[in-house]
């Protein structure tokens, strides 16, 4: 067994130094993965706990503001920080040329949503909105704006490591300082100051890390890259506006059409939905090196890899679907408490979601790595408009329930095409490991129906639904687990 005390400097040495390709590859990964895990970790404590002090019309109007400062802070960057990290990675002496001339873009986007979401967008729905929670959500607007811009710095340096550290950090001062808020003041506006406060605390730190760039911060602009660095933004910006919209357009838009409870009972049905949505890229960051190396080169192992990955995370996605589907007003009573019951049916639908949405971003990054990303853009122009359609469309009618079959429907079309794409550039297949997954998922499914019949704890439904799964997987599809094993090692 090694000394974990001689071991240590390693360690540090290979989480903290670029030492090669590989290497820093993994170390980016993981410190990438650790970010996202354990900010939205911190994060979901707040949102159970401001859900359940707020009530549903207080927790929604919360969230239809923050949705808001969501959807613009994809229009305030239009992909221009992409630009940023591939522009310095290639050319590192134009670091500062490119850094000025994006941050100048930056700041006239910027500065034009904050105006636009502060005095234009409280016209367009019923909701109350005082004075202190627009300048407020605005504030965490530029602020967290400007700290995501700033640590796409670090990535283009290959030091996702100070990313992480921001990030993490800028989630615990919002967590310490939403519960001291609340605690003090059981209000939307309290809640509000506490992100804008932990956002502007995140914005300082990385311009302590940036400080040397910040010395010339418009002295390297250059308006001969303005018109280049936006042309190559554009097509970039629609992927990231297509996920944006899938998970914050349905809260804003039921606020247009409903009063702020509802708001509140759609926003705590998707907040444990979009916190699954973070297994699949823990799982993609493992698998998406191998497979850049190998297309294209070598398209029998890309196959190989590519088809074990699918077939592993297809097989996460179809218990934590089903499992959520079955159990969803027992899942909402944990989490939020009986006021929040109207929020079980959407969870209920939005949960079918995930056997879409796990899938996909493995054959996107398939995608990726055959560097065809381009023949995407359609469709994901496409799905965000066929999902604003959907909900103009099924929110009068269905209410909550509408946007979450919006999204359930523009998903499955959308990612069902770009499938279809992936299997024309390398002709994959997982068809041998379905009847296993599926039989498990029916094993598990009786064992959640019967826990609920007997009216026993979450827990346990969990816990023995689980077993069912696995042990059934394990007899009637063996390779799979294997499969599972070597992908949660990558991840």
């Amino acid at each position: 067994m090694k000394n974990p005390i001689k071991a240590a400097p390693k360690i540090k040495k290979f989480l903290l130094n670029n030492e090669s390709t590989a290497q820093t590859i993994v170390k980016n990964t993981f410190w990438l993965s650790l970010s996202e895990s354990v900010g939205r970790a911190l994060r979901i404590a707040i949102i159970i706990y401001a859900a359940r002090v707020l009530g549903a019309a207080g927790w929604g109007t919360f969230s239809y503001m923050a949705s808001l400062a969501a959807v613009f802070t994809i229009f305030a960057d239009i992909g221009i920080s992409t630009v940023l990290v591939r522009e310095v990675t290639k050319s590192p002496e134009a670091e500062a040329k490119y850094f000025s001339t994006t941050f100048t873009i930056k700041l006239a986007l910027t500065l034009a949503s904050f105006l636009f979401l502060v005095f234009v967008t409280p016209l367009f729905t019923g909701i109350p909105l005082s004075k202190p929670l627009l300048v407020s959500i605005g504030l965490l607007f530029v602020f967290d704006s400007f700290r995501r811009f700033g640590t796409s710095m670090f990535r283009a340096r290959e030091k996702m490591e100070k990313e992480a550290l921001i990030n993490i950090f800028t989630q615990l001062i919002i967590v310490v300082g939403g519960f001291v808020a609340l605690f003090m003041r059981e209000t939307p506006e309290s809640l509000a100051a506490a992100y804008a406060f932990g956002a502007g605390v995140g914005l300082i730190t990385a311009g302590y890390f940036l400080r040397d760039n910040l010395k010339q911060l418009f002295s390297g602009f250059d308006k001969t890259l303005v018109r280049s660095i936006i042309k190559a933004a554009w097509p970039l910006s629609l992927a990231a506006i297509f996920g944006m919209l899938l998970v914050n357009i349905d809260t804003v838009m039921i606020g247009w059409f409903r009063e702020a409870e509802y708001v509140g009972y759609y926003s705590a049905a998707q907040k444990p939905i979009a916190l699954l949505y973070i297994l699949p890229t823990l799982i993609v960051g493992g698998v998406f090196p191998p497979l850049a190396r190998l297309a294209r080169k070598n398209d029998l192992e890309f196959k190989r890899i590519f088809e074990r990955a699918l077939g592993g995370i297809t097989a996460v996605a179809f218990p934590i679907s089903i499992g959520i589907m079955l159990t969803s007003s027992e899942i909402v009573s944990f989490l939020y408490g009986d006021a929040y019951a109207a929020a079980a049916g959407p969870l209920r639908i939005l949960a079918l979601t995930v056997l879409t949405a796990f899938p996909i971003s493995i054959i996107v990054h398939g995608v990726f790595a055959y560097n065809e990303q381009k023949k995407l853009v359609p469709l994901w122009a496409s799905g965000a408009g066929l999902n604003i359609a959907l909900n103009l469309w099924l929110i009068p009618r269905l209410g909550i329930s509408g946007p979450a079959w919006a999204s359930l429907v523009t998903q499955f079309i959308i990612n069902g095409l770009i499938w279809r794409k992936m299997k024309r550039v390398n002709n994959f297949s997982i068809s041998n490991k379905l009847p296993a997954i599926l039989l498990a998922t029916f094993m598990m499914s009786i064992t959640a129906i019967i826990g609920k019949l007997l009216d026993v704890h979450l827990f346990i439904i969990i816990a023995f639904a689980a077993a069912a799964y696995f042990a059934s997987l394990t007899f009637s599809g063996g390779s799979i687990i294997h499969e599972l094993r070597g992908i949660a090692k990558r991840a």
